[in-house]
């Protein structure tokens, strides 16, 4: 779908709508693939925001845009190449647009088109900017894919919202276009199409379960290594206790008395 490279800008666009999904989203790949896809036509796969372009080059134009504002081509021509003024002739007195410049302050903007002060000030609450003060805020890529994940979300853009076409039992990607365009029939199927590649790509991006690790191996007590004797010699004999107090007198004069008892005839 894009010629097998993508540029900065749509790398950029493309996280921008995944970040936005994972904070605004419901964790349904269907949902996130009809977003990218919503996207993905609105910008001519640029995934940049844009702004409505009203520098309309003629009256037949002008009319077939907006054939209940202009019943005839003469009364488009003073608006050919007059995009401002167009601009607050057809959305001025309207859509929340009560300043003489409304139209034009709050013309189409972002990735999906928000037009009209009443819708920049009710997503300005809910993407947490001031967009009715600094409207052209919905041009910054990520505001913009904030404020498409929301209208998809919760039914902004025309009142219907993903869940009335993408349910647990059913995606019809065809028909979720009404989410944003009542073009069903010119451009419905090219949408889902595109959704199909979406969520195809998804579904081949999501990384694998990563394996387990196997346990680690239970301890097991070790045996006691045996003792290593100190010497392989033999035990030595007990020592003798030498003698002490009355026994070393004992000792030394029991032989020396012998002797004299013997020379006496004093011993048996």
């Amino acid at each position: 779908m894009f010629g097998g490279s993508l540029t900065q800008e749509q790398v950029d666009g493309i996280n921008a709508v995944i970040d936005a999904w994972e904070t605004y989203g419901d964790n349904d790949n269907r949902k996130l693939a009809y977003a990218l896809a919503t996207a993905h036509h609105e910008t001519g796969r640029r995934f940049t925001a844009v702004i409505e372009n009203l520098n309309y080059t003629s009256a037949a134009r002008i009319r077939s845009v907006w054939p209940s504002r202009f019943k005839t081509e003469a009364a488009a021509t003073p608006y050919v190449r007059q995009p401002q003024k167009l601009a607050n002739k057809v959305y001025g007195g309207r859509l929340g647009n009560d300043g003489p410049d409304d139209g034009w302050l709050y013309r189409g903007r972002a990735l999906a088109q928000i037009t009209g002060k009443d819708l920049y000030r009710r997503l300005s609450k809910l993407v947490g900017i001031d967009l009715v003060a600094n409207p052209d805020a919905a041009l910054e890529i990520a505001i913009a894919a904030k404020i498409l994940v929301v209208g998809l979300v919760q039914g902004l853009f025309t009142g219907k919202k993903l869940a009335d076409y993408i349910t647990p039992a059913k995606a019809d990607f065809k028909n979720a276009r009404a989410t944003v365009n009542a073009d069903v029939k010119a451009n419905g199927q090219k949408i889902a199409d595109y959704a199909v590649a979406y969520l195809n790509a998804l579904a081949t991006a999501s990384p694998a379960a990563p394996t387990p690790k196997p346990p680690p191996a239970a301890e097991t007590s070790a045996p006691k290594p045996t003792p290593i004797p100190t010497s392989t010699l033999p035990p030595k004999p007990p020592t003798k206790v030498a003698p002490r107090g009355w026994a070393v007198i004992v000792a030394v004069l029991g032989p020396i008395l012998y002797a004299i008892a013997k020379a006496f005839g004093w011993t048996p």
